[in-house]
């Protein structure tokens, strides 16, 4: 078998970049960072896009797809199964759609693809709603994502995932045409403007139902979890083509058209919630007790199995009894009832307690309304996979699973699991999951350099043992090209069949996002597999599963935490490989990208399930750029700061009284001379110098305020109060009394100095 070669970039092609650039001028984006930065996502597939396009609009969307060129959208970059990377044209959906419309009091919501799922469900927090799909990527899975792989999650089951959600959809087919499918011609208009798609729906619809045996397979395979294939029990559950059109865009992985937006029905967000951690000395006899703790009619239940129970008490947030029990052969179930009726799940607590007698469990089994607690148990179990990860042998790529069975089958299949890490030398290996839906996760951690054999022979036979159970290969992640060789092996040649004339008949020229879903290759989920090389601390934990680019401050203007840590691994790839051209592209670009335009405000650690602060790699980086001469400079500056920030207010306020053209002719004169990284270019949109702060000590003050420097600096904009001014008022009105230190002109956060050269102080001296 062929293992993983070297990778070299080629070139994008200029007929390509061209034909971009007449349908939409100005949204290629091609230097090698921007398409490096972009090859990776959370799968363990790494394909090099020839370019990154960003439209903004629908328009120039359905200008792109009538190119003819091949295209992949991607938007928050967590999918698990390869759907989200490219050798083609790669269209960034998170830049620009974003918008979220609250509907009927929050019933229903209208998105847009670039819409963090986090975000829309904090518009509809107020209204006591929230959408359906639930999966632990929440915090930084986009819309795009949600609707392409028909996400479900903790909670939502089959019944109130994506799927089962939607009400309408603007839809972009690959020929250029839009369809609303809410509205009421939507029938009509596709008939009329998709003639040939229209009439084979209603075929094949027919068709399907038409076959005894196609019926009984759809619906038992959608009986399940199933994000495997495309979304056959469409032609089920709808009649109309524009529906049925909807439905099978739901899951395609933008394969069949690309989601302008769409409306979802809301579920509610029940405010009241019990939930406990049952352990029990094996995973077999966890399993056992599913039957009765599902028919109590828990809200989820989340399996960890005895390796998960290891990495959850290395948790900041675990608690006593995940602390202090000594894992040998357990596993646990996070189980959980959810209510907004105090009185209702009162009764649900003592009915699971009836439950909870019959169990024997390896500690006492208890529920809590504590809010810190469920926070913590539910913060370790969203995290599981990339702690898991992350504390992966250097050198690894991890591959994360997941299928599905029917309940009763769990046991059985776990087991199977179980029996095939140890066959096949898989050590540490974790199953987790949605146990509650017969959802089994599984992690590998593989060097596919050099055991490509060996993880080709597993598949193989988790295949085998899985579709045995009666069950499906991909639950919820998406069939993406790890399991695209698999769909016909799982459905049979007659639904396959209807598969394959369903991507022909919305997708004829075949542009969409080639070789996910369905494939040709029988050997697809062996291609383009991501080889990860040892480089530093920061970067070697790092699973690139994307969690820390929603609160990065940098995200839409250079890079994001994620593709600060990848362009480090394609640098030091390149130079191993001998590639001096490129490694040098890289690191021209990477110093204003990656380095320069890092805030190091650490936001990233908040959002990282493994703790990674990429502000500490940059202000590693970024004191390696400096010698002793800045060392003195900059420390002499740290003990004189309230000096320094006066002297840079008289500067700009200097500056702001004379005529523009001489201060900007000054600073591109000593740019010239000094550089250009240790002298800013005066502009003159710049404002007047700030005011200077004074201490305003007050011993029975409730709270310390130290006001930054950048009040001295800089006036506020617009002629208002400032921040010093306003936040004053602000607590006077709130009835707190604030203490401003003596010396504050001299104090400083240390951001100046927390990316210093070895031995400059961390915080400036008065």
């Amino acid at each position: 078998m062929n293992h993983p070669e070297p990778r070299r970039l080629t070139a994008p092609a200029p007929d390509v970049l061209a034909a971009v650039e007449a349908a939409v001028p100005g949204i290629t984006r091609s230097r090698v960072s921007d398409r490096l930065g972009m090859a990776h996502d959370a799968s363990h597939y790494l394909l090099t896009p020839q370019a990154v396009l960003v439209p903004e609009s629908a328009g120039q969307v359905a200008a792109l797809l009538r190119t003819g060129l091949a295209l992949t959208f991607r938007s928050g970059g967590t999918s698990l199964s390869g759907q989200g990377v490219s050798e083609h044209l790669l269209v960034d959906t998170r830049r620009h759609f974003r918008e979220i419309e609250v509907l009927d009091d929050g019933q229903r919501v209208r998105v847009q693809p670039g819409a963090v799922l986090r975000q829309v469900n904090a518009r509809l927090a107020p209204y006591g709603r929230k959408l359906g799909p639930d999966p632990a990527s929440e915090s930084a899975c986009t819309i795009g994502g949600v609707v392409a792989n028909n996400s479900s999650g903790m909670t939502c089951g089959t019944h109130a995932n994506t799927y089962r959600t939607l009400e309408s959809m603007t839809v972009v087919l690959p020929s250029g045409t839009l369809i609303d499918t809410g509205a009421p011609d939507a029938d009509e208009r596709l008939r009329a403007l998709e003639p040939e798609l229209a009439e084979g729906l209603v075929r094949l619809r027919d068709r399907v139902r038409g076959n005894p045996d196609s019926v009984r397979r759809v619906q038992a395979q959608f009986s399940l979890k199933n994000t495997m294939g495309y979304g056959l029990n469409s032609f089920l559950d709808h009649d109309s083509p524009a529906q049925i059109l909807a439905h099978l865009v739901i899951g395609s992985e933008g394969t069949l058209g690309f989601v302008a937006e769409a409306v979802l029905r809301t579920v509610p967000a029940h405010r009241l919630a019990a939930t406990g951690l049952l352990v029990f000395p094996t995973l077999r006899e966890a399993m056992a007790a599913m039957p009765d703790l599902v028919a109590a009619g828990p809200a989820a239940i989340e399996l960890l199995d005895a390796e998960s129970l290891r990495v959850a008490q290395t948790d900041p947030k675990a608690d006593d009894l995940l602390r202090t029990l000594t894992v040998a052969e357990h596993a646990a179930l996070l189980i959980e009832w959810q209510e907004s009726d105090p009185d209702l799940l009162t009764a649900r607590e003592r009915a699971a307690e009836g439950v909870f007698a019959q169990l024997k469990t390896a500690a006492p089994a208890r529920l809590s309304r504590d809010a810190g607690g469920r926070a913590g148990l539910w913060h370790i179990r969203k995290g599981l996979y990339a702690s898991v990860a992350g504390a992966r042998p250097s050198g690894t790529t991890a591959l994360l699973e997941d299928v599905a069975v029917p309940v009763p089958a769990l046991a059985d299949l776990c087991d199977d699991l179980t029996a095939l890490f140890a066959e096949h030398r898989y050590e540490r290996s974790v199953i987790f999951g949605h146990a509650k839906d017969g959802n089994l996760h599984f992690m590998l951690n593989e060097r596919f350099a050099t055991d490509l054999d060996r993880y080709a022979a597993f598949t193989e036979d988790m295949v085998t043992a899985v579709l045995e159970r009666g069950g499906t290969l991909k639950a919820e992640h998406g069939t993406g090209r790890v399991m695209a060789p698999f769909v016909r092996r799982q459905y049979g040649d007659e639904l396959y069949e209807v598969m394959r004339e369903v991507k022909r008949l919305c997708d004829p020229a075949g542009t969409l996002n080639p070789g996910v879903v369905l494939t040709d290759h029988d050997d697809a989920h062996l291609r383009d597999l991501k080889s990860v090389g040892t480089v530093e601390p920061e970067v070697d934990r790092c699973v690139e599963c994307g969690y820390c680019e929603p609160v990065c401050p940098s995200r839409d203007l250079t890079t994001t935490p994620r593709q600060r840590i990848v362009l480090r691994r394609e640098l030091a790839a390149a130079e191993e490989a001998g590639d001096h051209e490129l490694a040098r592209r890289l690191r021209e670009e990477y110093g204003y990208d990656a380095v320069d335009t890092c805030a190091v405000d650490g936001m990233c650690a908040t959002a990282c399930p493994v703790g990674i602060n990429t502000g500490d790699l940059t202000k590693r980086l970024r004191a390696e750029r400096h010698g002793r001469a800045a060392q003195r400079g900059w420390k002499t500056a740290a003990k004189h700061w309230d000096g320094v920030t006066r002297a840079m207010n008289l500067g700009l306020d200097t500056a702001a009284a004379t005529p523009p053209a001489l201060p900007e002719a000054a600073s591109r004169a000593a740019r010239a001379i000094v550089g250009s990284e240790t002298v800013p270019q005066w502009t003159r949109d710049l404002p007047r110098g700030g005011t200077r702060r004074r201490p305003a000590p007050d011993p029975g003050a409730e709270a310390v305020y130290v006001p930054s420097c950048l009040n001295t600096l800089f006036a506020p904009a617009d002629g208002g109060p400032g921040v010093m001014a306003a936040f004053a008022r602000l607590a006077e009105r709130a009835g707190v009394r604030l203490h401003v230190p003596e010396g504050i002109g001299g104090l400083c956060c240390g951001t100046p100095w927390s990316g210093r050269p070895r031995g400059t102080p961390t915080v400036s001296r008065r």
